[in-house]
């Protein structure tokens, strides 16, 4: 699984965790919801730092704490 991958599947990880839906992550991180969507669905494959950073923001946790996990830890690297 690549990075733009991971870093969907976390987003939508915690959506379900703090019960966010894509709207309510709009308004709480000021990402328009059609950027999230393009995120999500794939139109968007390599969100921006800042993209990610308002999306923590809106959640409420800092940018380790989005990338802190077991999947981001062992990602392989992507230019080979």
């Amino acid at each position: 699984m690549g990075a733009y991958e991971l870093t969907k599947n976390r987003i939508l990880q915690l959506c379900e965790a703090k019960k966010f839906t894509i709207y309510r992550l709009a308004m709480e991180s000021a990402v328009p919801p059609s950027s999230i969507k393009n995120i999500l669905y794939g139109k968007s494959t390599n969100p921006g730092i800042v993209t990610i950073k308002m999306l923590c923001d809106g959640f409420g946790i800092s940018l380790t704490e989005f990338f802190d996990t077991e999947e981001f830890r062992n990602l392989e690297q992507e230019i080979k």
